[in-house]
């Protein structure tokens, strides 16, 4: 805790246990109003998620509340302390562990929490317990000597939870920890979280995973820069009871349905769960249109619970048409083999560190393929050798018939790659981008505009043209990196991470561009740490150490990991299931 002594005396102490007071807060960068008369409170012992569509001003009101930015008008206490007025004091009583890794990636774990404490102006020396505690509390101990850079995602963000934590904040605020993490390491996360709530802090937690929202005790939704939800989660969901409904067992049709029941007047969301499809109505329909397509398409249709994510998306007007502007632009992709993809013992090894281990497997035309595993299980690096960015150390790759190592250049103009980070030129701007992509690609000067006038459009690209690709919001980011890798119609796409970030509305944008592009033909290979996601992946493989522990369909998995106390696993349950059950395994034989 901070001392008193060295801090201005709080002004304003709430007196209902409210640790940080909103008042008609507006923010606004030239044009555009990052927040308008937003009033809240938020309290201590509590976890609060912040939730919203990108460019909602999420960001913006964490950085107020850490004395990073003054807002135009209004004005927030924390810990009774001003955000203006007693900046230096908000510093003391606040923690803030920022959207992007801010640490230090060259020194090591030890390094960079030494550094912090001394930002803060703690005698190290001191506080050997302290660290002691918090390595252990992290789980990083093991890990002190490791360079921050050489971490998983996961291992990254507790390290900068365990550097928010330094002095004992009051009120932690934390921007989107779980961004690109695992969801084995995503429940390390809520552990830590739930342990400092039940000691007494006051914890902002701000996600794009609305799962993680159902599980706070209260949130704050925020549309447009305004406060459009404020309560506990369950508050919400409520409204949508009677609204939720299961398409069961749709099997291999269940893309085609999901795009037919998006166009229906009375449907708000819908999304695929392995075999079935689920959909919610919107306020005041009859469930009638949904159960005529059921009995079109010889399918039962289930009332099931609402989920917060059900109420949040028909909050903010529902999601996007099944339609696909992009796949309805592209002819359907002919194959001289039903193979798309294969594998057969692919391995790689940096030094003596194994990242890809014995791998094999097949991807078939027009099939969605999911890649999942923790931060670290060599997904990305079984990507990039697929994609021919990498040489394997032994075994075999092949795209569209085509051996990675013997026709590299011919195997690439079949594919089309996004990337897990951002990797578009930011000295160039987006019309660049786009003239640059369709250049590589060697496509002739009228089809080169043609494709990138039909990207342009479709992605709502038009008014960024001429701005630098790393100030574009995230989700036009994301827009900009996936017209590109689509610009010579491949088929074959490779999408490492393709959401990791992005608001559910966009997930759902993305997702309909994808069952599209599938039904067109296009084999699609996806990683994603977003398990509902994997729900839309015709089968899945899951990597742990290197190596393939499980390849199935969605739902077999979920059945695996079944269980008397856990009659309907999700896809995180199962997930988390083979993992452990592998870990034990290894541990057994060791």
């Amino acid at each position: 805790m901070h001392a008193a002594a060295d801090l201005p005396v709080a002004t304003a102490a709430p007196s209902d246990n409210a640790a940080v007071v909103i008042r008609q807060l507006s923010k606004s960068f030239g044009n555009v109003h990052a927040l308008r008369n937003l009033s809240a409170r938020i309290f201590y012992g509590r976890l609060t998620g912040l939730v919203g569509p990108d460019g909602a001003g999420k960001t913006t009101l964490l950085r107020i509340l850490t004395g990073l930015l003054k807002p135009d008008t209004g004005h927030a206490t924390l810990a009774g302390f001003d955000t203006v007025t007693d900046n230096d004091a908000i510093h003391v009583v606040s923690g803030y562990m920022p959207q992007r890794f801010g640490l230090y990636e060259d020194l090591t774990v030890m390094e960079n929490m030494h550094l912090q404490a001394q930002l803060r102006g703690m005698d190290t020396g001191r506080h050997t317990d302290l660290f002691t505690r918090l390595l252990d509390f992290t789980r990083l101990a093991p890990f002190t000597r490791r360079l921050a850079g050489n971490l998983s995602g996961g291992m990254k963000q507790k390290l900068g939870l365990a550097c928010a934590l330094m002095a004992r904040p009051e009120v932690l605020l934390l921007d989107e920890p779980s961004v690109g993490v695992d969801p084995v390491s995503r429940q390390d996360l809520w552990r830590m979280v739930q342990e400092l709530t039940g000691e007494g802090m006051a914890v902002v937690w701000s996600t794009a995973y609305l799962d993680e929202a159902e599980r706070c005790d209260s949130v704050l939704l925020l549309n447009q820069g305004q406060l459009a939800f404020d309560g506990p989660p369950g508050e919400l969901t409520r409204h949508l009871t009677n609204r939720s409904f299961r398409l069961e067992a749709v099997g291999a049709q269940r893309r085609a349905v999901l795009a037919e029941a998006l166009d229906l007047e009375s449907v708000s969301d819908g999304v695929i769960q392995g075999a079935s499809v689920r959909l919610v109505l919107r306020a005041g329909s009859s469930p009638g249109q949904i159960q005529a397509l059921a009995e079109r398409t010889g399918t039962q249709l289930l009332p099931v619970p609402a989920r917060f994510e059900d109420a949040f998306i028909d909050l903010l007007g529902g999601g996007p048409g099944g339609t696909s502007a992009l796949a309805e632009h592209l002819p359907p992709v002919e194959l001289a083999t039903d193979t798309a993809v294969s594998c057969h013992n692919l391995t790689k090894r940096f030094g003596n560190f194994v990242a890809t281990d014995n791998v094999s497997f097949e991807v078939r035309k027009g099939e969605i393929f999911g890649l999942l595993g923790p931060n670290g299980a060599g997904k990305s690096t079984t990507f990039k050798m697929l994609c021919g960015l990498l040489k394997p150390t032994s075994g075999e790759a092949h795209v569209v018939g085509l051996d990675l190592r013997r026709a590299p250049g011919t195997a690439k103009a079949q594919l089309g790659y996004m990337a897990q980070k951002f990797s578009l030129y930011d000295l160039l701007s987006v019309r660049q981008n786009l003239e640059f992509s369709a250049g590589v690609y060697g496509l002739d000067n009228a089809t080169r505009r043609e494709r990138i006038e039909e990207m342009i459009s479709i992605f709502d690209l038009r008014n960024w043209l001429s701005a630098a690709p790393g100030s574009l919001p995230l989700g036009h980011k994301q827009r900009l990196a996936l017209a590109c890798a689509l610009m010579h119609r491949p088929p074959v796409l490779f999408l490492d991470e393709p959401t990791s970030g992005v608001d559910p509305i966009t997930r759902r944008e993305f997702w309909t561009h994808i069952n599209g592009l599938a039904r067109k033909g296009v084999t699609v290979m996806v990683t994603t740490h977003f398990m509902d996601e994997a729900e839309y992946c015709d089968r899945v493989a899951i990597l742990y150490r290197a190596r393939l522990i499980a390849l199935d369909t969605p739902d077999a998995l979920k059945q695996d990991a079944a269980s008397t106390s856990r009659s309907d696993p999700t896809m995180e349950d199962a997930f988390i299931h083979l993992i452990e059950t592998s870990a034990l395994t290894d541990e057994a034989e060791t």
